[in-house]
C-alpha cells in the first residue's frame, strides 16, 4: 500500500495525517484530512547557507478554487496573488514554527500549504500549522517541534475545540492557540468583550486539546522521520568578542548611552560609542578591515542587547528611562482633517497614528472571494506603514504581509463595538496612517481608529484601546513590560498585544520568541495590560468620551423606508428607467429583496425628494382615505380620478350630484380637481369613489361584483 496513515480524534471528528503518497521528492510532505477538508503541506530547505543575517523562512498558503468546486472569478480564470485570508492563514503557521528553528540557522526554508479540498465547515487556517509541524518533524530540516494548533470557541457557556463555521456564529470569541508539549507559542483572538480569566481558561483548554495531536506527530516521526542534517551556525563564523566588548563598552558609558531620551539621540550616542570601540581595535589599513568591522558590529549588538536586558531585570530600567509598568506620554487631537468624515491623531511616546473614518453606502462594501462563500464586508480597516515613519528610505509598493496582519488585528479589536448595519446602514472604512513608529503602531491604530469613529458620530457601543506588552526572561527571572518600544520588541522574548474596552478584551495577539510561556505568566501579562488599557482609555476620554451626538456634517446621509416587495419593480421601472431617473435627482438608491429601500445622498434635500417620489410610486390605497383628485378620463358610466402617482379610482355617474344627470360632462370634465373618498376596493384592487360632501344625501352605489374578463371600462394602469 502506498503511504502511511496516522489518525487521532479532535473535537469529536477524525484527524488523519498521511505521508509517502504525494510529493515524495520533497524533504517533508504530509496530507492532512479533517472532515472533507484536505491539505497538502510540504517543507524544504536549501543546502547552501544564506548570506542573510536572519532566518530566511517563507510560508505560503495556497488556496485552490477547485477545492470548493468553483472557477476563479479573475479575468484569466486562475488563482492570482494570495488574498487577505490566505496571507493571515500563512502568518498563523509562520508564527508557530519560526521560534523553534535552531539559533544561527540560516538556510533558506520554505513551507507550502495547499488547500486541495474545503468542506466549508472545518476551516483550513488552523489545520495548516498542524500539517507544517508534521512535515517539518519528519523532514531532515533541523527544527525543535512538534507543535500543534487549535481553534477554541465559547458556546452556551462551554469551551468548544475546533468549532465548525456554523457553530462559530454562536460563539462569544474566536481564539486560535499554538503550542508545544510544555508551553504556549502563539495566541490570536477576536472577542465580544471577554474577561481576561475566561480567555486564560480557553488557552489552558486549548493546550490540553493539543496533546493528542503532538502525540500523533511524534508517532509519525518515530515511524517515518528522517535524520536531521547538520548545519553551520553563523555564530561560528565570527570570533566571540562579547566578553571584551562588554567590559570596554561599560567603561565607555554604555548604560548612559542606552538611557538617552529619544530614539534618534539614543541611536546616535550608541553608534558613536560603538564606532569608537571598533576604531581602537581594527587597523584601518588591514586587508580584512571590512570583515573585522562587521564581526565587531555583530558582537556589539549582542553586548547592547544583553545590557538592556540586564537593566530591565536587575534595575527595572528601560531604554527611555521608564519602569516596566509605565505607559509613555500620550497626546491626542480630534478632527485634524476638515473634510474627512471623522479623524484623530493619537500619539504615544514616539509612535503616532492618524486615524481617518469614511462612511459610504452598501455598494462600497468589499467583496470577499476566498474558499468560504462569496460575501460582502461592510467594515474595512487599512493599516499603512510608510518608510518615513521609522526615518528610513525604502521602496513604496503594495501592502506587505505585516501591514495586512497588523490591520486585521486592529479590525478585529474595533469590529466588536460597531453598530449593526440595520441600526447604522453605512459601509465604514478606517485608515491608520502610521506617521511615527517606535513600537506598538498597531495598538495606536486601534486607539486612533476608535477616536476617528467617535469623531464621525458612529454610535459605537464603547471606546476601544490597545497596548503591546513585552517580556524579558532569563534563568527563571522575568519582567513583563508595558507599552514596549521597537528596541524592546527586538531584544525581548514576547510581543503580546491586547485590545479591549473598559469591560473586557476584544482582540489579542501573542508571539513568543523563546520556547513558550506558562499560563501563569500570561495571566499576569493580561492583568498588567488591563491596567495600561484603562489608563489609555482615560486619556482618550479627556478628548472624546463618547461618539458625537450628530453625524459629521461632511458625511453623507442615508434615509430608509419600507415598501411592499411586490412593488419593487415599480421603483426600478422597465429596464431600470425609473431608478435611473431617481438617481439623477442626486441620490443613489439600494433596494433589498424584503422591500427595504436605502437612499444615500450628500445633499439631504435631494435624499428627501427621492424618498417622497418613491413613497408616491409605491403608495397603496386605504379604504376611507380622502384625496384631492384630478379627473383623467370620462366614460358614459363615470369618471376616472387620479388619486396619486400610478393609482386611479372610478367615480360612478350616480355619485356625482344630488340631481340626476344625463352625462358625466354635466358634472365634471377632464382636468377638473375635486375631493373624493375611497368607498370600496374590490378583489382586483379596483377602487370605487364617492364625493364626501354628498354622503348621506344620495343613495350609495352597490359595490361592484368581480367580473370575468375584467372591467373593460377602466383604462389600463398608469
Amino acid at each position: 500500500m502506498i503511504g502511511k496513515t496516522f489518525t487521532t480524534m479532535l473535537g469529536g471528528r477524525e484527524l488523519t495525517l498521511e505521508t509517502g503518497k504525494l510529493a515524495k521528492l520533497v524533504s517533508g510532505s504530509v496530507t492532512l484530512r479533517y472532515g472533507d477538508t484536505l491539505l497538502l503541506v510540504t517543507a524544504q530547505a536549501r543546502e547552501d547557507l544564506s548570506t542573510l543575517d536572519f532566518l530566511p523562512l517563507t510560508v505560503e498558503f495556497e488556496e485552490r478554487h477547485y477545492a470548493v468546486g468553483r472557477i476563479p472569478g479573475s479575468f484569466p480564470r486562475r488563482e492570482g496573488r494570495p488574498g487577505e485570508k490566505a496571507i493571515l492563514s500563512a502568518r498563523i503557521t509562520d508564527r508557530q514554527i519560526r521560534p523553534l528553528f535552531p539559533k544561527g540557522y540560516r538556510q533558506e526554508t520554505q513551507v507550502i500549504i495547499t488547500v486541495l479540498s474545503a468542506d466549508g465547515q472545518n476551516l483550513p487556517d488552523v489545520l495548516g500549522p498542524i500539517g507544517a509541524s508534521a512535515a517539518l518533524s519528519i523532514s531532515d530540516i533541523p527544527w525543535a517541534g512538534p507543535t500543534a494548533c487549535v481553534r477554541v470557541g465559547y458556546i452556551g457557556g462551554e469551551y468548544v475545540v475546533n468549532p465548525t463555521v456554523e457553530q462559530m456564529e454562536h460563539s462569544d470569541f474566536d481564539l486560535v492557540v499554538a503550542g508545544t508539549r510544555e508551553s504556549i507559542l502563539m495566541v490570536e483572538a477576536g472577542a465580544k468583550g471577554a474577561s481576561e480569566d475566561l480567555l486564560v481558561g480557553a488557552i489552558e483548554f486549548a493546550h490540553a486539546q493539543m496533546q493528542p495531536i503532538i502525540d500523533l506527530i511524534l508517532e509519525m516521526k518515530a515511524a517515518v522521520g528522517h535524520e536531521k542534517f547538520t548545519f553551520i551556525q553563523t555564530a561560528d563564523l565570527s570570533i566571540d568578542l562579547v566578553p571584551e566588548l562588554t567590559t570596554a563598552a561599560r567603561a565607555a558609558g554604555l548604560k548612559d548611552a542606552l538611557l538617552t531620551p529619544g530614539k534618534k539621540d539614543r541611536g546616535a550616542r550608541i553608534k558613536a560609542l560603538r564606532d569608537g570601540l571598533i576604531a581602537e581595535r581594527v587597523d584601518a589599513g588591514a586587508e580584512d578591515h571590512a570583515a573585522q568591522v562587521t564581526r565587531y558590529k555583530n558582537d556589539f549588538y549582542k553586548v547592547e542587547k544583553a545590557e538592556l536586558r540586564r537593566l530591565i531585570l536587575e534595575e527595572d530600567l528601560r531604554a527611555d528611562g521608564r519602569n516596566t509598568r509605565t505607559v509613555r506620554p500620550i497626546w491626542i487631537e480630534a478632527k485634524p482633517l476638515p473634510r474627512a468624515h471623522g479623524s484623530a491623531i493619537f500619539t504615544r511616546g514616539e509612535t503616532q497614528v492618524l486615524g481617518v473614518a469614511t462612511l459610504g453606502t452598501e455598494r462600497d462594501a468589499v467583496l470577499i472571494d476566498d474558499l468560504t462563500a462569496e460575501k460582502e464586508d461592510k467594515f474595512m480597516l487599512h493599516y499603512n506603514f510608510p518608510p518615513y515613519s521609522t526615518g528610513e528610505v525604502k521602496r513604496v509598493g503594495g501592502q506587505s504581509r505585516r501591514e495586512i496582519g497588523h490591520g486585521n488585528l486592529a479590525k478585529r479589536a474595533i469590529r466588536a463595538v460597531l453598530p449593526s448595519f440595520e441600526a447604522f446602514p453605512y459601509t465604514i472604512r478606517l485608515v491608520g496612517e502610521v506617521l511615527e513608529s517606535n513600537g506598538s503602531s498597531s495598538m495606536a491604530t486601534v486607539c486612533a481608529g476608535t477616536l476617528a469613529l467617535m469623531d464621525a458620530g458612529v454610535p459605537i457601543s464603547a471606546p476601544v484601546a490597545g497596548v503591546a506588552m513585552g517580556l524579558v526572561m532569563e534563568e527563571g527571572r522575568y519582567r513583563i513590560l508595558t507599552d514596549i518600544l521597537g528596541s524592546e520588541d527586538a531584544l525581548g522574548d514576547m510581543d503580546f498585544k491586547v485590545c479591549g474596552t473598559a469591560e473586557g478584551v476584544t482582540a489579542l495577539q501573542m508571539d513568543i520568541k523563546i520556547g513558550g510561556i506558562t499560563p501563569a505568566i500570561m495571566r499576569e501579562a493580561l492583568s498588567q495590560a488591563r491596567d495600561a488599557r484603562l489608563h489609555i482609555l482615560g486619556k482618550m476620554a479627556e478628548v472624546l468620551s463618547a461618539p458625537r451626538a450628530q453625524l459629521s456634517a461632511t458625511a453623507p446621509r442615508i434615509l430608509s423606508l419600507k415598501i411592499n416587495p411586490e412593488l419593487i419593480g415599480k421603483v426600478i421601472g422597465p429596464g431600470g428607467k425609473q431608478i435611473r431617473e431617481l438617481e439623477a435627482m442626486g441620490a443613489s438608491v439600494n433596494i433589498d429583496e424584503d422591500g427595504t429601500v436605502r437612499i444615500f445622498s450628500a445633499d439631504g434635500a435631494a435624499g428627501e425628494a427621492v424618498r417622497t417620489r418613491i413613497e408616491a410610486l409605491t403608495r397603496s390605497a386605504v379604504l376611507g382615505e380622502e384625496f384631492e383628485g384630478t379627473v383623467v378620463k370620462t366614460t358614459p358610466f363615470g369618471a376616472f380620478i387620479n388619486l396619486f402617482a400610478g393609482q386611479d379610482g372610478m367615480l360612478h355617474i350616480s355619485q356625482m350630484s344630488e340631481e340626476r344627470i344625463q352625462a358625466v360632462e354635466d358634472a365634471m370634465n377632464v382636468g377638473d380637481k375635486l375631493r373624493v373618498k375611497i368607498a370600496g376596493i374590490d378583489d382586483r384592487g379596483k377602487i370605487d369613489l364617492v364625493r364626501p360632501e354628498l354622503e348621506g344625501k344620495i343613495a350609495p352605489r352597490e359595490p361592484r361584483a368581480p367580473r370575468e374578463g375584467g372591467d373593460r371600462g377602466r383604462p389600463p394602469r398608469r
